[in-house]
């Protein structure tokens, strides 16, 4: 990583950023907490819930348990190996002092922290990828009926849930409290974004707040995606509502971000 803090004349974009991405990637495999959140919670959580969903009327609304459960993955698959991966990595950076270092060379501060991002979110794809054709095969869901809504659902959120993660991580303290400041938005989205329960079956008021939450628009889209009911307008609706969050989570962190370690 020290090569990339040499000014002058120095490789194009893409390969400052692949250079940035390949370091953070070792230093996420050589970090089993992270890896382990990151790799196995969005596989654990969808079947965990799997008892409570087997008891929601999900007919009546035009869903299934496959549609609930590969919606509830590509979710986890924000939340664990995207925001609170993130979260983690960013503070630690910071606190290790490699950010201030990196922003000595040639590297712009949005290069640097979405090479930092890179890895988390290539992953938090893949995961989707995978767990969206299991959930397909093994649980019956089939192949999305309008499969861009997914595809724009599954982009968007894995971006916000990266903005998202430097948001918290602005905030953050230390390493150890990463976990205690990502909480929040976990729990909140677990709940009432439609991951653990759509917000389908939930009251009419209570599921009108429930989806202005930053990652409800995105869930909105990859569940629409697969069951091909969202409308045209209601779909524009989830994209915009998702792009207005995102815009607001990077002028947050261009505001607010810190470069070194909070004292």
């Amino acid at each position: 990583m020290t090569l990339l803090t040499v000014r002058g004349r120095g490789p194009s974009v893409y390969r400052r950023l692949g250079a940035l991405g390949r370091a953070e990637l070792t230093l996420l495999a050589r970090n089993r907490g992270a890896l382990v959140t990151a790799l196995l919670m969005p596989l654990a959580l969808p079947f965990s819930v799997r008892p409570a969903v087997d008891q929601m009327e999900l007919k009546a609304r035009g869903l299934s348990i496959g549609t609930v459960t590969v919606t509830a993955a590509i979710g986890f698959c924000f939340l664990f190996a995207v925001y609170t991966t993130l979260v983690g990595a960013y503070v630690a950076r910071r606190e290790e002092l490699v950010l201030k270092r990196l922003r000595t060379g040639e590297l712009e501060d949005a290069e640097i922290l979405a090479g930092t991002a890179l890895p988390a979110v290539c992953v938090g794809l893949t995961q989707s990828l995978v767990l969206a054709v299991g959930c397909a095969v093994l649980l019956g869901a089939g192949p999305p009926r309008a499969p861009y809504l997914t595809v724009l659902g599954v982009l968007s959120g894995l971006v916000l849930s990266a903005a998202l993660a430097a948001l918290t991580a602005s905030f953050t303290r230390t390493v150890e409290s990463a976990q205690i400041t990502a909480l929040p938005l976990v729990v909140v989205s677990m709940v009432g974004s439609g991951m653990a329960i759509p917000t389908e079956i939930l009251p009419a008021r209570l599921s009108s707040a429930c989806a202005l939450l930053p990652l409800s628009p995105a869930i909105r889209l990859v569940r629409g995606g697969w069951t091909g009911e969202l409308s045209t307008g209601a779909a524009l609706a989830s994209l915009a509502l998702t792009l207005a969050w995102t815009l607001t989570a990077v002028f947050a962190v261009r505001r607010w971000f810190r470069w070194e370690p909070r004292r």
